[in-house]
């Protein structure tokens, strides 16, 4: 097996921004404690695809509902490879967690942006039959897949990117 990528957590100052940005009445204080309980994605067993993410808080999400999740986790990947977010498969064909841009797809380089690459999850109940998602501080509610990729004979691209959704394409 090749290992091309390595997770991080992003700095306490980055977190503790973006943290309380996503949760407003959540104070500094609050969530440096939050900060201190992140967890490192990891494989559940040595046949999984998947990296489990954490999420840091517990919550509960109504149909219809959306919450946006600072994971607190960065990767530094190397080149020609991405990471693909999914929800866990049970969360989605349990209750239709969604993730709001059906797969998050993290590129080798945002791990340099400003924001330290902070993986930000944002996800959607769907459910069509009344059931509200309850998570607790710990569970697994998403994960994470390394794809290889290839570009073109002609490319030619040499943008640099600062940010995420979105910031290559503004």
């Amino acid at each position: 097996m090749k290992r091309i990528a390595e997770f991080q957590k992003v700095s306490r100052e980055q977190f503790v921004r973006d943290w309380t940005d996503s949760f407003g009445d959540c104070s500094a204080e609050q969530a440096e404690k939050i900060y201190e309980g992140i967890k490192i994605p990891a494989r559940a067993t040595s046949g999984s695809a998947g990296y489990d993410f954490c999420t840091p808080v517990g919550f509960s999400l109504a149909p219809g509902e959306t919450i946006k999740i600072p994971t607190g986790i960065r990767v530094k990947i190397e080149e020609g490879w991405m990471l693909g977010l999914y929800p866990r498969s049970g969360l989605g064909f349990k209750y239709r967690m969604q993730l709001n841009n059906t797969v998050g797809i993290i590129d080798s380089d945002y791990y340099y942006s400003d924001n330290e690459g902070h993986i930000m999850v944002k996800f959607t109940n769907a459910s069509n039959t009344g059931l509200t998602i309850n998570l607790n501080a710990g569970d697994a509610f998403s994960q994470g897949i390394f794809t290889e990729y290839g570009i073109t004979f002609d490319d030619d691209a040499t943008g640099v990117r600062n940010g995420g959704f979105g910031s290559t394409g503004r």
